[in-house]
């Protein structure tokens, strides 16, 4: 057996999500029958996330198996880029060890969620539209609170499967970015639903209905009741997956901006 890890993007606004699904196209299914056809054996693939309908990627990893080696795993990514719908796109193909694992493997994640001030038709479907202009400095104070905290139940899916709650955020900010504000966070986990559930949190501060006190009055909780709603899908990206160098070395993130 060979395992190979694989570099991608897609754009999620048509998709199901990364994760196959019973009723739905997703990116995971999509990839894994081109990959059973252009092989011509049966193939599955494994991401490093599980990224929810109509979110985006612009840096996603997963790994794949074949019984033998591939004579060119370069031209096997140029060949499923052209095999697979214009909203993903294969960066690489690399061949790692076989006990690797995209998944396990991972030591962190990053996750930008973009938002722009008004109408923006060129925008539309890949950052969130608001109607009114927040206080960033506020949100800024108040996510810079996720830093010191490790259970964000507050901000987790209801009845959602997870093990634990716990995560170790790394970083947590918003920035100007041309036409738009994003939301930068990283972490060694991400809980199911856990960024848009931050990011509508954070904005009830930067709209003043919560002040930065309550934002960690929130956390504290522990109860998802307590925090914000979800925000759209549709402004959340993965744009970054981080391994161990002696596992993987990232070779292509030409969409990740940060």
């Amino acid at each position: 057996m060979a395992r190979y890890f694989m570099e991608l993007a897609y754009n999620g606004s048509h998709f199901c999500g990364w994760q196959i699904q019973p009723n739905g196209v997703s990116v995971q299914g999509l990839v894994a029958e081109a990959l059973s056809t252009i092989l011509r054996v049966p193939t599955s693939v494994t991401g490093a996330g599980r990224t929810d309908a109509g979110v985006h990627a612009s840096y996603m990893v997963a790994h794949f198996d074949v019984q033998q080696p591939l004579q060119s795993p370069a031209d096997l990514a140029r060949h499923l880029s052209r095999f697979l719908p214009a909203e993903i796109e294969v960066f690489s193909v690399i061949p790692v060890a076989d006990d690797s694992h995209s998944r396990f493997d991972a030591v962190a994640r990053r996750y930008e969620y973009h938002v722009t001030i008004g109408k923006n038709p060129f925008t539309r479907g890949l950052a969130t539209r608001l109607n009114y202009m927040p206080d960033f400095d506020a949100m800024n104070q108040a996510a810079e609170m996720l830093l010191g905290y490790k259970d964000f139940t507050s901000f987790s899916k209801l009845h959602g499967n997870a093990k634990t709650n716990l995560c170790d955020v790394t970083r947590a900010y918003w920035e100007p970015r041309g036409n738009r504000w994003v939301f930068i966070i990283e972490a060694n986990r991400f809980l199911r639903n856990m960024v848009r559930a931050v990011v509508g949190t954070l904005l009830e501060v930067g709209r003043g209905k919560l002040d930065i006190d309550g934002f960690g009055k929130v956390i504290e909780c522990k109860h998802r009741g307590a925090a914000g709603t979800s925000v759209a899908a549709e402004g959340l990206y993965l744009v970054d997956v981080v391994y161990p160098t002696d596992i993987f070395q990232p070779t292509h993130k030409r969409f990740n901006e940060s």
